[in-house]
């Protein structure tokens, strides 16, 4: 259920938070993708990998309205691109690509579009987004021997 009384920009900061998180997982590997449909809100996770060195990045969106995922044959997931773009409530305008993905209209709460691109690409809209951060393996192991 989304908050329709959360504070003005509340939402916009989130994806710009997250958009900012996102942005040095280029490179990373997309080492999984959960999708489950419920009847009233679909979710999705997208764990990113990049080796021990670097922390796993989780994606978790709900109340998914969009998903498109397109994997070429063989190729692993890399990450050559990523971007998670806040889409507004009508008027304001959106990004002219989303226009096939989710029809607007009022009513209809700001959204979050995550993009990722590489041999597996995939297309979200949903109204919640958080991106989790977990230790890398290096510092989990300097965190046991402190």
């Amino acid at each position: 259920m989304i908050d329709t009384t959360e504070a003005d920009g509340a939402f916009q900061n989130r994806c710009e938070h997250a958009a900012r998180t996102l942005a040095p997982c280029v490179g990373h590997v997309i080492h999984r993708i959960a999708f489950d449909a419920f009847p009233e809100a679909g979710s999705l996770e997208i764990t990113l990998r990049a080796g021990p060195h670097k922390p796993d990045i989780v994606v978790s969106l709900a109340g998914v309205r969009y998903v498109s995922v397109a994997k070429d044959s063989g190729l692993e997931g890399f990450v050559d691109e990523i971007s998670l773009v806040h889409l507004p409530r009508t008027p304001r305008p959106w990004p002219a690509e989303t226009a096939d993905m989710v029809g607007r209209f009022g009513g209809l709460p700001e959204l979050a579009w995550l993009r990722i691109v590489g041999p597996v690409e995939v297309d979200v809209v949903a109204s919640i987004v958080t991106v989790y951060s977990a230790m890398s393996d290096d510092e989990a192991a300097a965190d046991r021997t402190a």
